[in-house]
């Protein structure tokens, strides 16, 4: 891809909040495997020194099937499956452990557990949602098993344990509301450029190889349209920078009013701008590009009661027909963009490709 559009500087990198995120996931998920695993093998051991061959065999089996699955985490697509064959299995054994012959008291305590890591490695909503009939139902258990609910000391100990139940429950559910809140917003932030307000250089690419790579599957054709403010120059020469940026301002803002929701506008970098059409051929998206440019000329931007007049300059590729590869795609774009702007300006162009020398002439 060309240099100007590769995602080398910081604010590029941070801008991969998915593959990011998924990383965290995947490692947070491959330590809990790990973790448990080897704690299970642990355990067999000490219960093969104690003669409980079945169930030194179980945890065993347990935990060998729990290392594969930490080595082979870092491989899967799907986080979400594996969390739930993990945390279902788990949360089951919790309970058993509370109501298993000679089982301690204190057992119950394990399922203090259940909220936290189900926040922890499901989110907020279906956190919840697996956490709270695990944590009734051990209430319920706890109950029938230890609390002498007809006594006044054995209401204290029921009520103590239910209540740190559901502070624990409302404290994390707070927290991992509020996490989420915050992630979210640095994730907006990480992927959006800061003058305009649409995606960034680094947000764009992204989608721009998703778009690429999901059409390849899907063999649905999409658009890609590069675009440079005409003398852009001469609007921070003639207004000041000042009304400079409220020109890319005022470009964004026309140009979404006739964007479609599945549509995206990134800033690559100065005054140039990308779009993605997804699902789009090049007919279509050619007759789109023409209402913006259009659309833009025609609406100035207005400033202290005076018109500063804007227009842009459009090149227009669609996939597969004029680039097999996102590289090729975008190069072919960049010289149509380059033929418009050489041939005057304010204009769209969607056939041919770079500039020859008799053109230059």
């Amino acid at each position: 891809m060309p240099p100007k559009f590769r995602t080398q500087d910081s604010e590029a990198r941070a801008t991969a909040r998915s593959a990011l995120g998924d990383a965290d996931q995947r490692a947070l998920l491959r330590l809990v495997f790990l973790s448990t695993g080897l704690t299970l093998c642990c355990f067999a051991m000490l219960q093969l020194s104690n003669h409980n061959l079945l169930l030194a065999l179980a945890e065993i089996t347990a935990g060998l099937l729990l290392l594969w699955g930490g080595w082979k985490i870092v491989e899967v697509r799907d986080l979400r499956p594996w969390t739930y064959l993990y945390l279902l299995p788990t949360f089951c054994f919790l309970l058993y452990i509370m109501v298993m012959p000679d089982a301690s008291q204190t057992a119950f305590v394990w399922i203090y557990l259940v909220p936290i890591m189900s926040y922890l490695l499901l989110g907020r909503t279906a956190g919840f949602l697996l956490a709270a009939p695990f944590v009734m139902l051990a209430a319920a258990l706890y109950v029938w098993r230890y609390a002498e609910i007809r006594e006044a000391a054995g209401l204290i100990d029921l009520g103590n344990a239910m209540l740190c139940g559901a502070l624990l429950m409302l404290f994390v559910h707070i927290y991992e509301s509020r996490r989420a809140s915050a992630q979210r917003i640095l994730e907006r932030v990480a992927e959006t450029d800061a003058l305009t307000g649409v995606l960034n250089r680094g947000r764009f690419q992204q989608l721009f190889t998703q778009a690429a790579q999901e059409a390849a599957r899907s063999h649905q054709a999409f658009c890609l349209v590069l675009l440079d403010v005409d003398h852009f120059k001469q609007v921070n020469d003639s207004w000041g920078h000042v009304v400079g940026d409220r020109a890319l301002q005022h470009l964004c803002t026309v140009l979404q009013q006739r964007l479609r929701v599945t549509d995206h506008l990134g800033r690559l970098g100065g005054e140039e701008f990308g779009l993605l059409l997804l699902n789009t051929d090049l007919a279509a998206g050619a007759t789109l590009v023409e209402d913006l440019r259009q659309q833009l000329f025609d609406r100035p931007l207005a400033v202290n009661g005076m018109r500063v007049p804007l227009s842009a300059t459009f090149g227009v590729v669609q996939w597969p027909a004029d680039g097999a590869d996102p590289e090729a795609l975008y190069r072919c774009a960049d010289q149509r963009l380059y033929r418009g702007k050489a041939y005057g300006r304010n204009r769209v162009v969607s056939a041919g490709a770079g500039l020859a020398v008799s053109d230059i002439g």
